[in-house]
């Protein structure tokens, strides 16, 4: 009767965000390019804002990172939090750009500013990543969560890659009809139902967790577990935590500039927006919910560890297990289904971005094809082609040594580095060469590949993230001098090829200043001079909090009065 009532639930909350969903994008066309790929360049902030923060927390996150914590510590948080940073750029350095020049692909601006072969290099790793990496773990990370939830093992008495592939066949097959099918818009309004729904039960997991360690009191329970460990909530890594603190300011920087400001899955979203204004309103909302990351993504993993020890077999399992331990039955369906909403939606996201890179980016330049109905058409084949790939890979993730988390982020230095590279160098000089990119391109997969399989990260003692930091500055450097050595004839094209608004969301900054507020707060309450403490919380700790905001209101009234001059003088 409790798993019949579970199963009914969770059909409900799909059903509902099904028919949201058809609601909103009744009417809406998606028959053109820009229609299908970009939603009509017809988005609202809140839109954006919804299907970006569902595209980024996705099963990877949400399962990966509490079983990095499990295994590990919280300093993989950083991953997740520090991204403030790079949202920050993306709404005012990179969309701006972007969208001026109208276009519908990041490659696309790296063929007007070096070449088109550059273009298609970048569009080729960014599949292959994708369809082999991105993809297949959160299809693998929401079969175990499903498994887990409605002991589809037991009941089906398959073996546990057996069940893994049957529900990731699943999930990859309503995701990737819902892509192929509705395209951006669909995508978008979808991601932002299944965001409130898991947002919340997301929520819900460490407050119950809590519960459950103080006997049923709240307080009691963070008090216990804060007492009995407060080394465990250290963000501050050392140099042999799984996330050194100084990587922060190396390769971490470069990997979460790549991912949210050149990342086709994310800036996609940005470039589907109906202004400039509402694209930094979605990014920057996006950015603020990010800052509950340690609550959401590494405490329950802690709560884990507290409650089932070293119990468990596999760290990526440590979500799940404690979702079915804490989470009443009649909450269980609303889960299951905000789960299985962020994992089919993450999918569909990359699936859309994928398709939209091969037509765009390869089909449309290679062929010649002008008809919008043929490309989409294509695009929605390739959308096929991709879900299967994503399917038939997700099963051999089971026995990776150090987790899924761990895999990704080293899998994804191949190519996140040198186009954070080349990209920061195509916007901030007009001299660096197209030969200078191609080879960047190139150079980094052979060093970062000697690096990864010649077990050369076994024998350096350089965490994986400094060789990527290292890396990122040795190849800009390359590219300025072949600037010098063969500098580029380069002309600006025109811009406003496809205008919309270009006013700039009137709290933008404000809002830019207080995230980096409130991270660096968070990372003070997560370390020694916060609760992380033995010895207790510090008395110096509300200084420290109060000296971080009177900073940042300082610097908002200095904004506020440079902007009011700037009025009066144009006036």
């Amino acid at each position: 009767m409790v798993m019949v009532m579970t199963l009914s639930t969770f059909v409900l909350f799909l059903l509902i965000v099904a028919l949201y969903s058809y609601r909103k994008t009744r009417g809406v066309s998606e028959s053109g390019v820009d229609g299908f790929f970009l939603a009509g360049r017809g988005l609202s902030g809140y839109f954006i804002a919804g299907s970006l923060l569902l595209s980024n927390l996705s099963a990877e996150q949400l399962v990966g990172l509490n079983g990095n914590a499990y295994r590990f510590d919280i300093s993989g948080m950083a991953w997740e939090s520090t991204a403030a940073i790079a949202i920050i750029a993306m709404a005012l350095f990179f969309l701006p750009r972007f969208l001026r020049r109208g276009i519908t692909t990041m490659p696309h601006f790296l063929e007007e500013r070096f070449d088109i072969t550059t273009r298609r290099m970048v569009s080729i790793m960014l599949l292959v990543g994708y369809a082999v990496m991105a993809n297949p773990c959160s299809l693998y990370l929401g079969a175990i969560t499903m498994d887990e939830l409605f002991d589809f093992q037991q009941i089906t008495a398959l073996s546990t890659q057996s069940s893994i592939a049957v529900l990731s066949l699943a999930m990859g097959a309503i995701g990737g009809i819902y892509a192929t099918a509705g395209g951006l818009k669909a995508v978008a309004v979808s991601d932002t139902i299944s965001g409130v729904i898991l947002l919340v039960a997301a929520l819900l997991i460490p407050i119950l967790g809590l519960v459950a360690i103080g006997d049923g009191a709240l307080w009691d329970g963070a008090r216990k577990l804060i007492a009995d460990h407060p080394e465990q909530f250290n963000a501050i890594g050392g140099k042999n935590a799984s996330v050194p603190f100084s990587t922060i300011f190396t390769g971490m920087l470069c990997a979460n500039l790549f991912y949210w400001c050149t990342n086709q899955m994310i800036i996609q979203r940005a470039l589907g927006a109906r202004s400039l204004a509402e694209s930094q309103k979605g990014v920057l909302l996006a950015g603020i919910i990010k800052l509950l990351v340690p609550v959401v993504m590494v405490l329950p993993g802690l709560i884990a560890f507290n409650l089932f020890g070293g119990t468990l077999n596999h760290a990526d399992f440590a979500y799940p297990a404690l979702v079915k331990a804490v989470l009443p039955w009649w909450l269980t369906g609303m889960f299951a289904a905000a789960i299985f909403g962020t994992v089919t939606s993450h999918f569909n996201s990359i699936i859309n971005s994928s398709a939209t890179l091969f037509v765009i980016d390869l089909y449309g330049p290679i062929s010649g094809c002008k008809d919008e109905k043929k490309l989409v058409r294509v695009g929605k084949i390739a959308s096929i082609f991709f879900s299967l790939v994503s399917v038939v890979i997700a099963p051999l993730l089971l026995n990776t040594p150090n987790g899924i988390f761990d895999l990704m982020r080293r899998f994804t230095g191949f190519y996140s580095v040198p186009i954070i590279a080349i990209v920061l160098v195509g916007f901030l000089t007009r001299r660096v060469p197209a030969c200078a990119a191609k080879f960047t391109l190139i150079f980094h997969i052979v060093a970062y590949g000697i690096y990864t399989f010649a077990g050369l990260d076994k024998s350096l003692s350089l965490h994986f993230i400094h060789v990527m930091g290292i890396l990122f500055v040795l190849e800009v450097g390359m590219m300025l001098i072949l600037g010098i050595v063969k500098p580029a004839d380069f002309h600006p094209p025109a811009t406003n090829l496809n205008p919309i608004p270009m006013k700039k969301w009137k709290y933008a900054n404000l809002t830019s200043v207080m995230m980096i507020a409130a991270l660096i707060s968070i990372y003070i309450t997560l370390s020694p001079a916060g609760i992380a403490d033995p010895a207790g919380i510090p008395q110096s700790y509300p200084f420290l909090i109060a000296a971080v905001w009177a900073v940042a209101l300082m610097l908002i009234y200095w904004m506020k009065r440079r902007h009011h001059r700037s009025l009066s003088a144009a006036t």
